[in-house]
């Protein structure tokens, strides 16, 4: 058994990690951390999970997680992973950070969009966890950036078909809505029911934090610079994902083309679901999975074509993303413990 550790395990993204690891054939849970509800048994917190976690949240000790667990999941706003993943690592521990502390390469690009880097000599050892796409390095890596839910929605339909060079690298549009457990379970005025209910909203247009994470992965999946314009949008729901990227074909390339690229990049991805072409991805489709499902169409008027993901933002966009890539670092199916039959409604 894989002994686990969920570090900020009640936050959303944290307590879907306890409740995917539940029910992980693999892994024992072997602690649960949280600053706010130390000494708090973890299902007083979340009561949907009375009966199957009973363990009391506890105040994190990295001296204490390291000697009863073997791999961590640091489930925090950024900044906060950069000052105690160091620590894990000298335990021996392995690392799957679900924050962005460790997802980009370049430390002045971190820095330029989030705070100083004080573990910046960690980033050329962090492997970036887009599983579909970085499986053969997250196999031997200690420390793994879990991506952001934006990105892995953007990037899944994206990477195959500019790494084939069947797509332009300019002018590409990412449109992205996103339930509102996004934003986190902290408490703010632009998540209110009376602010959110009813409505659907723009934000961050070109100055998101995510947009630099997709350009870095695109530029080094292209072989050269790829500039996006993504814009992120809030959507009344609480979960689910939905994005839209529009990309301009290269002369000749067909539908059929983008199609067999797609199926070969994807073939034996046990979590990539290609939709048929009387079918385009929907987010109830994906509730509660760790799917993302990709269609797409060809608007050959313009010589465009318009691809659609849709994923569950809180598991393939977080949590699951997160166990996934712990499967890969222990050797494990990678299916283990995400083998969640969809709901149907």
């Amino acid at each position: 058994m894989i002994r686990v550790a969920v570090v900020g395990a009640t936050g959303y993204a944290g307590a879907e990690l306890v409740r995917l690891l539940a029910g992980h054939p693999g892994v024992k849970i072997a602690a649960l951390t949280s600053r706010q509800y130390a000494g708090t048994r973890f299902d007083a917190v979340y009561p949907a999970l009375a009966g199957v976690i009973d363990l009391e949240l506890e105040t994190m000790d990295p001296d204490e997680i390291g000697q009863r667990a073997d791999v961590v999941f640091t489930a925090l706003p950024h900044k906060i992973p950069m000052g105690i993943v160091p620590g894990l690592l000298e335990h021996g521990l392995k690392v799957v950070d679900l924050s962005a502390d460790f997802r980009l390469r370049d430390q002045a690009v971190y820095e330029a969009h989030y705070v100083t880097h004080t573990s910046a000599h960690l980033l050329d050892q962090a492997v970036y966890g887009l599983c579909e796409i970085y499986a053969d390095q997250i196999r031997g890596a200690v420390l793994v950036g879990n991506p952001g839910c934006y990105p892995t929605s953007a990037l899944l339909p994206l990477v195959p078909l500019l790494k084939a060079g069947l797509i332009d690298t300019d002018g590409i549009i990412i449109d992205s809505k996103s339930g509102v457990s996004g934003a986190g379970r902290s408490v703010s005025q632009t998540v209110h029911f009376c602010h959110v209910n009813e409505s659907l909203k723009a934000y961050k247009i070109a100055s998101h934090r995510h947009m630099p994470e997709i350009e870095e992965v695109l530029s080094l999946q292209a072989g050269q610079p790829v500039e996006v314009m993504f814009s992120p949008h809030l959507i009344p729901m609480t979960r689910g994902m939905l994005t839209t990227t529009y990309g301009r074909l290269k002369p000749g390339v067909t539908g059929s083309d983008l199609a067999e690229c797609l199926r070969q990049a994807y073939d034996g991805k046990p979590f990539l679901r290609l939709c048929s072409d009387d079918r385009l991805p929907d987010t109830l489709n994906v509730r509660g999975t760790n799917y993302c499902d990709i269609g797409f169409r060809v608007d050959d008027r313009v010589n465009r074509v318009v691809l659609v993901s849709a994923i569950d933002n809180l598991v393939k966009g977080a949590a699951g993303q997160a166990v996934q890539n712990m499967n890969i670092m222990f050797g494990l199916e990678e299916t283990a413990g995400l083998d969640t039959v969809p709901f149907p409604l």
